[in-house]
């Protein structure tokens, strides 16, 4: 680390690290907030550290190894997935949390409040439980939809022990859900009739659910198993080995000169970051105990300084490369190669970045704040020569998905490699510059590579539960539950498109409360995804079809499951934001939300306006064209809604703003009425017309001001 460096993160080191260390606690069995997404956090001493260390070890070696050289059959792969996850879970996680509030509580004499043999045994039961359709495959497969004892015994075991698996990583929140929907199952010919379902028989249940690959082993967990993994993996190691720091001096030596470049630093390193971890909680605890007692230094209020960490975090998830372990299941589901997804998903993900630079600017000119000394920052070229071989996985990983078009977990195995020889070589050349001996800095190198996949390991037990939980809920759609479902949600919206868009994207909401965003989009994207193409198919706006893309509708209730990770009164980003910044977790988040609702506008838009998701569009100057349209679009409404553009805005002002939002977004609103569709480029002038039409009004109206003034 540079000396100029050390003159910004020394000063605030022993906040950063009491707010890590809170950030930590409260995040502690919800989400690893440190690395990972819904990792689990165990015995740090003793016989518990050694084995789950082994475990996880083996489990990181083992996905390696089938993405390279062993090859399995999916099943097999997906079984002995879950099988490391839930003896991880186990092995780490206590049946109670909480303190002790009397020398007499049962819970000492359970010995509930730490991991006990009795957890290591649900741990070796859980895992033979997984793997009991790898051990009798043969038979299970002569016997299709027709369990015997054993087999119910086994299933029933599996479900059991991976819902209090669940509770454990992820909260009550998933299992409840899940039971909910198993209760339905089994109850639904007792139930009036506009709730009645015909439901299932345990063998039929236990079959679909544990012994087909409709259920637990289904496409979800199937993604965990063969790329999710290997991302997190990734992105674990490339954190460990210092390219998170890197990215925040980096951003912070480009940006912090400028007004509000402390805010606007963490908007870009949360973005490079969030890009690779694919968690916002991790994401804002990884760079906001670096920026948010910057900004709170250069003069952000503790709770906007928290909020502008967290939306930026959030949105990490929607930024390509890796976007998250959801959008390798939308790529599965949608049947389309994952780069398309992240094709689709580019514009929108990038616009809502530059809303957020755009309200950091103006929050910086509501409170005149300035930059900081240059003599204070971190200098570009010695950082960027420092850390220039982090960005060598990174150009790795984008050159094999993007240029060479391989699979992305052959395009992610390659990046860990590249990776992996830069940990094991960094201390050996630290070591050679010092003139240290070699050897044992090659050892360490090693050492803290190994430790850093099993760090990666960890952090992907929540992620591998969450989406064989989900499978649970997948498996009850299929067996018929889902047409109910269905038409419940029909019914409910009356058929109208937009009560369907407005049901979904509240329901995506409150669901992110307490799920993780991978579970989320699996149930939303089951349930309401294909009844919004549907009821879309006919549609017409402007005299104009409107067709809606399978991957659209996805996208939307993707975006809507993230938002939730900043939206009060749970918000777990919120809170860890909160903690960092010592500021109230109800007002981060609800201001959190206020930023992020220049999100939430994204998916109503690209649902009718397919320009925005490349559909069709393989131009490069195109697409950089509809993504500068749609950036100032999106600058347009936070300006509206901040009440900010070159200086305070009045009504009249906000009204212009919102007509360009709505045109530069959905240019088809005017080439819809006045011109042909194909001549809607004539919309997006017009929209870049209003826009500065405001813009001219405060110019001369602040001008005349000063004037009038002097």
């Amino acid at each position: 680390m540079s000396e100029n460096t050390n003159k910004i993160l020394l000063p605030d080191t022993a906040i950063t690290e009491a707010a890590a260390g809170e950030a930590d606690r409260i995040g502690e069995y919800r989400e690893n907030v440190t690395h990972g997404d819904h990792g689990v956090v165990g015995d740090k001493t003793g016989l518990t550290k050694k084995i789950t260390f082994v475990v996880a070890l083996a489990w990181a070696l083992f996905q390696l190894s089938t993405a390279s050289w062993l090859l399995l059959d999916s099943l097999v792969v997906k079984a002995f997935h879950l099988a490391f996850a839930l003896m991880l879970i186990f092995l780490n996680l206590p049946t109670l949390k909480g303190g002790i509030n009397s020398r007499w509580d049962l819970r000492i004499l359970l010995a509930m409040q730490r991991v006990n043999w009795f957890d290591w045994v649900l741990g070796v039961v859980a895992a033979g439980a997984a793997l009991y359709i790898v051990i009798d495959y043969a038979g299970i497969a002569e016997r299709p939809g027709q369990p015997i004892g054993r087999d119910l015994i086994a299933g029933v075991l599996l479900i059991a022990l991976m819902l209090e698996a669940t509770r454990r990583v992820l909260g009550p929140a998933l299992p409840m859900i899940a039971g909910g929907f198993m209760a339905y199952v089994f109850l639904g010919p007792y139930l009036p009739d506009w709730l009645a379902f015909k439901g299932a028989t345990l063998s039929r249940f236990i079959s679909q659910i544990t012994m087909d690959t409709q259920g637990v082993y289904g496409v979800p967990l199937h993604v965990s198993a063969t790329v999710v993994f290997l991302f997190v993996l990734f992105g674990t190691m490339l954190d460990r080995a210092g390219g998170g720091a890197f990215f925040t001096r980096v951003a912070i030596s480009g940006l912090g000169q400028y007004r509000g470049g402390a805010a606007k630093a963490a908007v870009v390193s949360s973005a490079l970051s969030g890009m690779v971890s694919g968690s916002s909680i991790a994401n804002v605890v990884t760079t906001g105990t670096f920026t948010i007692p910057l900004m709170k230094r250069l003069g952000y209020p503790s709770t906007k300084a928290a909020a502008i960490e967290v939306a930026s975090s959030v949105n990490g998830q929607l930024a390509p490369p890796v976007m998250g372990a959801a959008a390798f299941i939308m790529a599965e589901y949608v049947n389309v190669p994952y780069v398309e997804v992240a094709k689709a998903a580019a514009i929108p993900a990038f616009a809502a970045y530059v809303a957020l630079f755009w309200i950091t600017h103006v929050e910086a000119c509501k409170l005149g704040l300035r930059g900081l000394p240059k003599n204070e920052l971190p200098r570009f070229l010695v950082e960027m020569r420092n850390g220039a071989h982090y960005l060598l996985p990174l150009a790795m990983l984008i050159y094999e998905l993007v240029f060479m078009q391989h699979s992305a977990e052959m395009s992610v195995f390659r990046a860990i490699m590249v990776l992996a020889v830069i940990m094991v070589l960094q201390p050996v050349m630290i070591a050679r510059v010092h003139g240290k001996p070699l050897m044992p800095a090659f050892k360490k190198g090693v050492y803290e590579t190994l430790e850093a996949m099993s760090a990666g390991a960890y952090n992907m037990a929540g992620v591998a539960l969450a989406t064989a939980a989900a499978g649970i809920i997948v498996g009850c759609v299929s067996l018929g539950l889902g047409q109910q479902i269905t038409y419940f949600v029909e019914v409910l919206s009356g058929g109208n498109i937009f009560l369907l868009l407005l049901i979904t994207a509240v329901a995506s909401l409150l669901l992110g409360m307490g799920l993780p965003t991978t579970a989320n989009y699996i149930i939303m994207a089951s349930l309401t995804a294909p009844v919004i193409v549907e009821l879309a198919t006919g549609l017409q706006m402007h005299g104009t079809d409107i067709a809606i893309p399978l991957i659209a509708a996805h996208l939307f209730c993707f975006y809507f499951g993230i938002l939730a990770d900043d939206t009060p009164p749970v918000g777990l980003a919120a809170y860890a934001g909160a903690a960092i910044a010592k500021a109230n977790p109800i007002a981060v988040g609800v201001q959190g939300f206020i930023y992020d609702i220049r999100t939430a506008i994204l998916p109503m838009f690209f649902l009718f306006n397919h320009d925005i998701l490349l559909k069709d569009i393989d131009s490069v100057w195109l697409g950089c064209f509809i993504f500068a349209m749609t950036s100032l679009g999106m600058v347009a409404f936070t300006s509206a809604i901040q009440g900010w553009l070159y200086n305070k805005t009045n009504i009249i002002e906000r009204l212009l703003l919102m007509a360009a939002t709505v045109v530069l977004m959905y240019p088809h609103m005017l080439t819809g009425y006045f011109l042909p569709y194909e001549q809607r480029w004539w919309g997006y002038a017009i929209g870049v017309g209003i826009f500065l039409l405001p813009l001219i009004m405060q110019k001369l109206r602040y001008k005349t001001g000063e004037i009038a003034a002097a």
